[in-house]
């Protein structure tokens, strides 16, 4: 007696997916994908600082030295005010709201605008002999993604006639 078996059978069950393998593909691709598209929108975020930041300590930077270019001289004199021998003096305080300079598109004059910045500069007197002033120019400034605020600052010190 002879018994034959039927290979036919054997090789359509070998070349198929079951059902539960299919599955399993699928929610290892999406877990992949969510992984990338979470690791890209975390870089387009960190960018997205770094171009703020940058603009904030730029803007902080403008501030002070529009204030280091000003004419100071303690040996002529202490009248204050613009075009006088102290155009900066200590306590000296100037506040200026501005917008980022970052690329962006559409109109940044418009009202739903969020890139603004607040430039606050200080000026100080730590030493009169010798004459010295440090000035200190704050950006505060609000990342759009999270709301939270932070601050760039720059500080210069500078003695007379310089």
């Amino acid at each position: 007696m002879l018994v034959r078996f039927a290979q036919t059978d054997k090789r359509l069950a070998t070349n198929a997916f079951t059902l539960i393998e299919i599955l399993i593909s699928f929610v290892i691709l999406s877990l992949v994908m969510s992984g990338l598209m979470y690791g890209y929108v975390q870089a387009n975020r960190m960018a997205e600082w770094s171009a703020m930041s940058l603009a904030a300590q730029s803007y902080a930077s403008q501030g002070a030295e529009q204030l280091r270019a000003a004419d100071w001289r303690p040996r002529d004199g202490t009248n204050t005010g613009p075009n006088t021998a102290w155009e900066i003096w200590p306590g000296y305080m100037r506040t200026n709201i501005g917008i980022l300079d970052i690329p962006i598109s559409g109109n940044p004059a418009s009202t739903n605008f969020g890139f603004f910045v607040t430039n606050i500069v200080q000026v100080w007197e730590p030493s009169s002999n010798p004459y010295l002033l440090e000035i200190r120019s704050d950006a505060y400034w609000t990342f759009s993604f999270t709301g939270q605020q932070y601050d760039n600052v720059v500080i210069l010190q500078r003695a007379p006639d310089q």
